[in-house]
């Protein structure tokens, strides 16, 4: 099974830039603006897990339309042909080949939805405890999206070594780095995408979108 470390995103403090108008007097008044800047992945890895408050979310909301048509949205994950599938009803908006769990450590079937999503994740790793801060080597890419939590713990080979997970873990679709192992049976329980699938995925769910995985 794959999890992330629970780290939410820094929050950096910037001040909005005033140019010469008549209204400048004014808004130099008004207070700071927080929003959400990029990091070295150095001082990511630095911050405890508790400590950074999450972003201040500056999004508009979507138009009822297009909220609509994204609750509508389902995933379809078929193990066998390793094949993911984004619903809209009976419309097939998207398709994108992926990695599943290897024998031992299968990806879970039945029916879930998205519990959890990341940009950028922290990845801890389930049986060590060693975390990998957000980068290019990251073993969860750019992007994650947990479906299904577990927390009775998992033991078995994986064909290297033999792993024992204790507490709880959770699968979920992510990218990756190892670009070679999409399409193949190789992961401890969770389903890589290519790194630019994985992003474009993370736009079209939100917390909520049922997923469906079949055997």
């Amino acid at each position: 099974m794959c999890t992330k470390a629970e780290s939410p995103e820094p929050v950096a403090a910037v001040r909005i830039a005033l140019h010469h108008s008549p209204v400048a007097g004014f808004l130099a008044a008004l207070p700071l603006i927080l929003v959400p800047l990029p990091l070295r992945a150095e001082a990511v890895s630095a911050l405890p897990p508790d400590s950074p408050a999450p972003p201040v979310d500056l999004s508009f909301p979507a138009p009822p339309e297009e909220a609509a048509a994204t609750a509508a949205r389902q995933l379809v994950l078929d193990r066998r042909r390793r094949l993911l599938r984004v619903l809209e009803g009976d419309r097939e908006l998207r398709r994108y080949p992926v990695a599943v769990g290897m024998p031992g450590w299968e990806t879970p079937v039945g029916q879930f939805s998205v519990i959890e999503m990341a940009a950028n994740p922290v990845w801890q790793h389930p049986a060590t405890g060693q975390r990998f801060p957000p980068g290019p080597d990251n073993p969860l890419g750019s992007r994650w999206i947990g479906f299904h939590r577990d927390c009775r713990g998992r033991r078995g080979f994986n064909g290297k070594e033999h792993l024992e997970v204790k507490g709880c873990v959770t699968a979920g679709f992510h990218g990756t780095p190892n670009r070679d192992s999409v399409g193949r049976a190789v992961s401890h329980g969770c389903v890589r995408l290519f790194d630019e699938d994985a992003r474009e995925l993370f736009d079209l769910v939100r917390l909520g979108t049922p997923v469906t995985v079949l055997p």
